[in-house]
């Protein structure tokens, strides 16, 4: 996909900043007992990780978006390359390295539920680091999304965001999101740097909370003025917590049949970001990204969400 020109706001894209792996996932009738030997009713080889799903939905709902992240050239990466090329998603900032090995997950998605549990090798390679960010041309951004993985480097890209955005005019100004999914104590102070930070069930449960209300009224002081918290609650839906502090709430929109929930609070993220880049109101784009994500429940992968 070729580059944006940086020309009126609505061309400048959406920058997912985080993981991609392989994901071989297989689908079982039941889930498997320990020491056991099953046969599974499918098996597929799909691009995962948090930041690289979030693209393949942008890209699904017509977003012009960008992924970056690390790569280590082999044959799971001619996967991978491929399939973001096939989805249109703009790789110019994929930082390839010399050492290490991709990430893979096996993922074992259970036909009678719709659980997915995760196996992540998250191997030796290097994240991408603020030296790599350094060649991110931020006028043809209006939205980066980082996945909080390597604290340091990422703390250092989000200040190069903030120095751009204090030198451009409101409306070239870049939107800031962070996810913040692992409890992961070094991670914790990028929830200070979004203009939009998600936090998972599993986070907040961490911190001792029961529901996703609960978190956003215990955890909003670890935002900065002005931003918004959002908590997605898996079938109890989703809450967030705007700028004047009021509570919104969507309920979830679950399918008939839940079939695969692996990605599902990807595609959360995703559709709630595009919603908001698009200047829908909080309660629209919450409403919005509970409803995609129900349809993505219902359907194996990504295809059919739109």
């Amino acid at each position: 996909m070729a580059a944006a020109a940086g020309g009126a706001a609505e061309k400048r894209r959406i920058m997912c900043v985080g993981l991609v792996c392989l994901d071989i996932i297989s689908v079982v009738e039941t889930f498997p007992a320990e020491d056991s030997d099953t046969r599974c009713l499918s098996q597929r080889w799909q691009r995962g990780g948090n930041a690289s799903n979030s693209c393949t939905v942008l890209a699904l709902l017509g977003a012009p978006c960008a992924f970056m992240g690390s790569l280590a050239p082999g044959p799971a990466a001619d996967f991978i390359a491929a399939d973001f090329q096939r989805r249109g998603v703009d790789t110019a900032h994929v930082a390839w390295q010399p050492r290490g090995e991709v990430p893979c997950a096996c993922c074992l998605v259970n036909a009678r539920s719709g659980s997915r549990t995760i196996v992540l090798h998250d191997t030796n390679l290097p994240d991408v680091t603020a030296r790599d960010f350094e060649r991110v041309d931020l006028s043809q951004y209006k939205w980066i999304h980082f996945e909080a993985r390597n604290a340091a480097e990422q703390g250092a890209m989000l200040e190069r965001v903030e120095r751009h955005n204090r030198a451009a005019a409101p409306e070239r100004r870049v939107r800031i999101s962070v996810e913040l999914e692992k409890p992961r104590e070094e991670l914790l102070p990028l929830m200070g740097r979004g203009h939009v930070v998600f936090i998972s069930k599993d986070l907040a449960r961490h911190f001792g909370y029961q529901s996703a209300p609960e978190a956003l009224q215990g955890l909003r002081g670890r935002i900065q003025p002005g931003a918004t918290l959002i908590c997605a609650w898996a079938e109890e839906g989703a809450d967030a917590m705007g700028p004047d502090g009021q509570l919104v709430h969507s309920d979830a929109f679950p399918p008939e049949t839940l079939v695969d929930t692996l990605g599902a609070g990807d595609t959360f993220n995703a559709a709630v970001i595009f919603a908001l880049a698009e200047g829908r109101s909080l309660q629209d784009a919450l409403t919005f990204g509970c409803r995609i994500a129900g349809r993505k429940c219902g359907i194996q992968g990504f295809d059919g969400i739109v």
